[in-house]
């Protein structure tokens, strides 16, 4: 397990409460970086075309692919970033993002509403920031 420190702010002092996502999530350790993700599957083929749910699925298992090979899981992502075509499919992003985030460990997050992806048939694009607690460092960070 990841020895990284992450503490989460739902609501600082004046800011209203966050409705799926929390304010300020901050942490020590290792930074990582993740691209943003599409629907693409290992082929490079679109997973889902013109259905939100299906492709969200498929970007949140690229997500965790990817935060696998830098020792990272979605216990460590303190930001999310989502780039849809349509802010209607938010629920259903959040909806397959809960069955990888426990609740009460939510990211911090931003979402906009794109006028295109790199391929016409992509509904989202999402990126991630982690932070990796530090092993083998003299105990934990």
């Amino acid at each position: 397990m990841n020895a990284s420190r992450l503490t989460y702010i739902p609501a600082p002092e004046g800011v209203a409460p966050a409705t799926g996502y929390t304010h300020v999530v901050m942490g020590t350790g290792r930074f990582v970086a993740v691209s943003g993700q599409i629907a693409l599957d290992e082929k490079g083929e679109v997973v889902g075309e013109g259905d939100p749910a299906a492709q969200a699925r498929q970007v949140f298992e690229n997500l965790r692919r990817c935060l696998a090979a830098a020792g990272a899981t979605f216990d460590d992502v303190v930001k999310l970033t989502y780039f849809l075509t349509d802010l209607a499919h938010l629920a259903e992003v959040r909806a397959v993002r809960d069955a990888y985030i426990a609740p009460d460990r939510l990211p911090a997050s931003s979402a906009f509403q794109v006028a295109a992806l790199v391929r016409p048939e992509l509904l989202m694009e999402i990126e991630a920031f982690a932070v990796v607690g530090e092993r083998g460092q003299g105990g934990e960070s």
